[in-house]
């Protein structure tokens, strides 16, 4: 890194492209063949690896790191976009993105694609307009959200697995690979198979993330009631509230379930 007045400064390739009207904080690191726009803002720390780009209006945070051919900030693929439109992403403190992935910018007038703090989205991955994915989360290899996606923090989404707009990922679940996802996955629990299911509690997720047993012990409870009683959905969700302990993961999930437009696998 370079120095100025005692102060780390960007170091910049000489063969990159940086738009003087970009804002690039200090002690960032842009390689070779880089392509920086004219609306797009860097956080500190940040690398660009060489022929990474990063158009629109896009705010890149601390310490993230983009690999070779990641694609940042472009243009929506939705016809619904109007040259008139004001658009953005944003990618949060100390998220990787790996090669040849690719992130756009909304559609509507002022939407903006979130990409949380902390984050792995792997190489090849497509992150569509108006999509918020939450920290922590793992995107493995080809895995792609259509627009308006949400997932929430610590989800794990499977290699070449797809999530059909506007469905939502909850928090600590893992989508099993190769799966083409049209339905909620509930938070808390494993989604695997052809077509996709709710399997069981992700208990290895948990322990790892330090979900007390008691709490593991309740979702595996509600889990049984929602998907083994054969009963409908609020009938499910009324015998959860009534008769599994009380805990912040059980009020999630029921509030999740209970919110979900396109139902729950």
């Amino acid at each position: 890194m370079g120095e100025k007045g005692g102060r780390a400064v960007a170091t910049i390739h000489p063969t990159a492209i940086i738009n003087p009207g970009a804002q690039i904080a200090d002690d960032v690191d842009i390689g070779a063949y880089c392509v920086v726009g004219e609306s797009v803002s860097i956080g500190a720390g940040t690398r660009l690896h060489p022929h990474a780009l990063v158009g629109g209006r896009t705010a890149i945070g601390r310490n993230c790191e983009l690999f070779p051919f990641a694609c940042i900030g472009m243009k929506t693929q939705d016809l619904k976009w109007r040259p008139e439109h004001q658009t953005f992403a944003e990618i949060g403190d100390g998220t990787v993105l790996r090669e040849f992935s690719t992130i756009h910018t909304g559609t509507k007038d002022g939407e903006v694609t979130r990409v949380g703090a902390g984050c792995l989205i792997m190489a090849y991955c497509h992150v569509a307009h108006g999509c918020r994915v939450g920290d922590r989360v793992i995107m493995s290899n080809l895995a792609q959200l259509a627009g308006e996606v949400t997932v929430e923090d610590d989800a794990i989404i499977g290699g070449m697995t797809g999530i059909h707009q506007f469905c939502r990922i909850g928090r600590l679940a893992m989508v099993g690979a190769g799966g083409k996802v049209r339905q909620d996955c509930p938070p808390y629990m494993i989604v695997d198979g052809q077509p996709p299911q709710s399997v069981g509690p992700n208990v290895v997720g948990m322990q790892r993330h330090g979900v007390t047993a008691e709490t593991r012990a309740a979702l595996k409870e509600a889990f049984r009631i929602l998907y083994r009683e054969g009963l409908n959905r609020s009938q499910a969700l009324e015998r959860i509230q009534y008769e599994v302990n009380d805990c912040p993961e059980i009020r999630h999930l029921i509030s999740f379930v209970k919110g979900s437009e396109r139902g729950v696998l």
